[in-house]
């Protein structure tokens, strides 16, 4: 999974709200993730979709309701890119300011 794809779907707020609602672990119905979330049942399929597509979420039907489930290795894909840029921009960090106490002796 492509980490832009990760990014995009967590990029609109209501999904980063239900993604917020499954992290506690346990799977949810469609009905509970998107309750008061101001959306209809179609709307929050879509964004669930979206997350599905996204490899962030599993959608799973049984009998007549569907249960959403958080699939962390997505997130830790986003999380090991985001740990990157960290560690380059501590790096460059380092390197200035070794550069600078260099200038001033």
């Amino acid at each position: 999974m492509a980490v832009a794809e990760i990014f995009r779907a967590l990029g609109d707020p209501v999904r980063l709200e239900m993604v917020q609602r499954l992290s506690s672990g346990a799977p949810c119905t469609i009905s509970t993730v998107s309750n008061q979330l101001g959306i209809t049942r179609q709307g929050a399929r879509k964004h669930l979709q979206v997350l599905a597509d996204a490899s962030i979420v599993t959608m799973r039907p049984k009998g007549r309701d569907v249960f959403v489930e958080l699939d962390r290795s997505s997130l830790d894909q986003a999380e090991q890119f985001i740990r990157e840029l960290e560690r380059r921009w501590d790096q460059r960090l380092t390197a200035l300011k070794s550069l600078l106490e260099d200038n001033e002796r």
